[in-house]
């Protein structure tokens, strides 16, 4: 009996299992394969074409000796901490504003959520003319203020914080929606009970609200940090690195090495280390985000 079973258990559902293959394909060849792949031949001396001449650890070894590639680590990792903290108070800040049902409200919601829908190489050429001297600076000597300057995309230490701005600008607006819509779906009661037991707004928010809304910043931190590790575009369209190599990202270093300077094993090595320091915190918070079901599920 049990023989006969298990041929029928494995052409149930044979209809879906036939549509989801090329799916799995996909997963197995393009994303799995293409992930070893990357990690094979990083440890090879390939150049313009790759190569199966093993070097061990060579590769690594020059990527972190490589002052551009600490540069890149450092800039990245200002960017990112700025990013998401700045990302999640602004766009729950702005969300909160929005959920006080004003007035044009849908007027306001497009003017932020505008932004997004732009290209990040228009956002960083936007960004590049209010920044440079014929933009802020200008429109603010001719009111009568000769002595202001505003220098963010020259001075070496200040570059970056002008990308982030960019980039704040761009993407606030999405995580301002995705925050409104976890707003509106806090139930009203929850509202009136605060309310009524005298609980200060900014409490119910703090203690009652923001727990209520985990879901929606687990997703709001996922788009943040995805923002942030594929940071290539507002860099070459703003600063393309500089001044010299100030503004680098390791996006962009993989990318040189790679296409530009025909370096590929470098290039590899690079992207890499970018896949270990994504699964490093990746699967540790996906651990996490899943405890507290199995203990609800045991209870």
């Amino acid at each position: 009996m049990a023989g006969n079973k298990r041929p029928v258990a494995l052409f149930r559902n044979l209809n879906a299992k036939i549509a989801a293959l090329p799916m799995i394909t996909t997963v197995l060849v393009v994303f799995i394969g293409c992930t070893l792949w990357t990690v094979v031949y990083s440890f090879t001396s390939s150049r313009a074409l790759p190569m199966l001449n093993f070097v061990g650890f060579d590769q690594y070894t020059r990527l972190f000796g490589a002052s551009r590639w600490a540069i890149s680590i450092k800039n990245i990792a200002i960017y990112g901490c700025l990013s998401l903290v700045f990302s999640l108070v602004v766009g729950f800040v702005l969300a909160v504003l929005m959920d006080q049902k004003i007035r044009f409200e849908n007027t306001f919601r497009t003017i932020f959520l505008y932004p997004f829908a732009l290209s990040f190489i228009v956002t960083g050429l936007v960004w590049q003319w209010i920044l440079n001297p014929l933009g802020i600076q200008k429109v603010v000597r001719d009111l009568g203020f000769e002595s202001f300057n505003l220098s963010l995309l020259t001075d070496r230490n200040l570059v970056i914080y002008a990308i982030l701005i960019a980039g704040l600008w761009q993407g606030t607006g999405l995580i301002m929606a995705l925050m409104l819509a976890g707003l509106r779906n806090i139930d009203e009661e929850i509202w009136k009970a605060a309310r009524v037991d005298g609980i200060p707004t900014w409490k119910t928010y703090v203690f009652i609200v923001i727990p209520m809304m985990r879901p929606v910043f687990a997703t709001a931190l996922v788009l943040i940090a995805t923002g942030i590790v594929k940071l290539y575009d507002l860099v070459v369209a703003m600063t393309n690195g500089g001044p010299g190599i100030s503004s680098e990202v390791p996006a962009k270093y993989v990318y040189d090495f790679m296409f530009g300077w025909a370096n590929l094993g470098q290039g590899l090595a690079a992207s890499t280390v970018m896949l270990a320091t994504v699964l490093i915190i990746l699967v540790p918070w996906m651990m996490l985000g899943g405890r507290p079901n199995k203990g609800k599920a045991n209870g």
